[in-house]
């Protein structure tokens, strides 16, 4: 089964692409980068053009779903609504667009990409680097952007053969990390 994959990252300065092919089995990489809004221009004309750019990677690389990370609580008021606004407008042009969307927390996507749902922006870009045979690691919002993509490549393989993915319970100080048969200290 063949089916083509556009993450985005969104981001108030930079946004991030990456598009991946899921091929026979096999992921491989198409293309990847990163957007940027003149910092001159009017916040609405920011995202007119970020709006304008995603059309065209779409355009150009005719994926048939996106895979976005699901907003998260950002530091500040103000950081969460210019970033609510980038992401906004990523949806917007995903639905002009007629794609199917689908979204992941930001530790599922590095969970299932670098097995550390806190993973830094550094080992994503390694990871992803070495998980597309890329010679050299992509900026970190296009790998990020690549992250989301390859997340949804796996999870859609896992759902098709009927595996159920869910989060673990994390521990909490009750639960210990590992259980020990206290009669065997004995």
């Amino acid at each position: 089964m063949q089916a083509r994959i556009l993450g985005i990252d969104p981001g108030s300065q930079v946004t991030g692409y990456g598009v991946v092919e899921r091929r026979d089995g096999a992921v491989v990489h198409v293309a990847h980068g990163t957007l940027r809004a003149s910092r001159d221009g009017s916040p609405e004309r920011r995202l007119a053009d970020l709006y304008r750019s995603l059309l065209e990677v779409i355009e150009h690389h005719r994926p048939e779903l996106a895979s976005v990370e699901q907003l998260f609580v950002a530091r500040g008021a103000r950081s969460a609504l210019v970033l609510g606004q980038a992401r906004g407008v990523a949806l917007a042009a995903i639905g002009a667009a007629g794609l199917a969307l689908h979204e992941y927390a930001p530790a599922r996507i590095k969970q299932s990409v670098t097995g550390n749902g806190r993973a830094s922006k550094l080992q994503v870009q390694r990871v992803v680097k070495r998980l597309l045979s890329l010679e050299r690691a992509p900026a970190a919002d296009a790998a990020d952007a690549l992250a989301a993509a390859l997340c949804h490549a796996q999870a859609g393989r896992l759902e098709r053969l009927g595996v159920r993915t869910r989060a673990r319970r994390r521990p909490t100080a009750r639960t210990p990390l590992v259980r020990v048969d206290r009669r065997s200290l004995r």
